[in-house]
């Protein structure tokens, strides 16, 4: 869940929402500058599908009692982390093995990124990885994907995670680091979400509109079945995001 504080309230926003609007990123991703997505509807069905396996976990948000409202995503315990990701490929490996591919190293990443922040829980998140790392192989053998195509492909569904990510908190600025181009060299990205605009401009369109949904909820619930009830009757509001090139 991505919780984000508003004037009135909070909106929180699934992450399989979120990964949706990162979906969208990736269809719309690519041009000369930044070369393209390959295959692209198979990547970008990963894109949209890299966090089906909070889909569940989603439904019943954990409370944080000190601020009355959905635990984020980003107070996630090692333990609730590894139920999510330890299995989130073999949601779709009857659907698209390319598709499982990307989320099998979205994965992977998010745990060596834990693990270089959590060294208490280095040997639960390494064997994910050394899973995973496994898993890859596998894919990549059985769909005859390279290793560096793989890792194009990597980069740029932490790019569209993290562009995501911003648009939704309302990070602002950000800048998406190491973004693959054409020519295989890595730039950054920045986003200005205030102004909507990208630069540099790594879209095949003039502009890109994006859209998700968030539920909006009281500032704070005085306990956890306060919270269920009000989240289960929560309106339920599509965010829209206009972007466009930097001028």
């Amino acid at each position: 869940m991505l919780i984000r504080p508003v004037q009135d309230g909070t909106l929180a926003i699934g992450q399989l929402s979120h990964a949706w609007l990162a979906g969208q990123l990736a269809r719309g991703w690519g041009n000369e500058r930044f070369g393209g997505v390959e295959p692209r509807e198979d990547v970008a069905l990963g894109a949209e599908q890299h966090d089906v396996g909070w889909a569940l976990f989603d439904l019943a948000p954990r409370w944080n009692p000190d601020t009355g409202l959905p635990r984020s995503f980003l107070e996630l315990t090692v333990d609730d982390h590894l139920q999510i990701w330890g299995d989130a490929p073999t949601h779709l490996m009857t659907t698209s093995l390319h598709a499982a591919l990307v989320l099998s190293m979205h994965g992977a990443a998010l745990s060596e990124a834990r693990k270089a922040r959590d060294a208490g829980a280095a040997a639960k998140l390494q064997e994910h990885i050394d899973t995973e790392h496994a898993r890859q192989s596998e894919l990549r053998d059985r769909l005859g994907v390279p290793v560096e195509q793989a890792e194009r492909t990597r980069r740029q569904m932490w790019t569209w995670d993290g562009l995501s990510l911003a648009l939704c908190h309302g990070w602002d600025p950000f800048v998406a680091r190491h973004v693959p181009d054409a020519a295989g060299e890595l730039i950054d990205v920045a986003l200005d979400v205030n102004a909507g605009t990208v630069d540099p401009w790594p879209f095949s369109t003039p502009t890109l509109e994006v859209v998700c949904e968030a539920r909006r909820l009281a500032v704070r619930y005085a306990t956890e079945q306060d919270m269920h009830a009000g989240f289960r009757a929560a309106p339920v509001e599509t965010l829209r995001f206009a972007l466009a090139p930097a001028a």
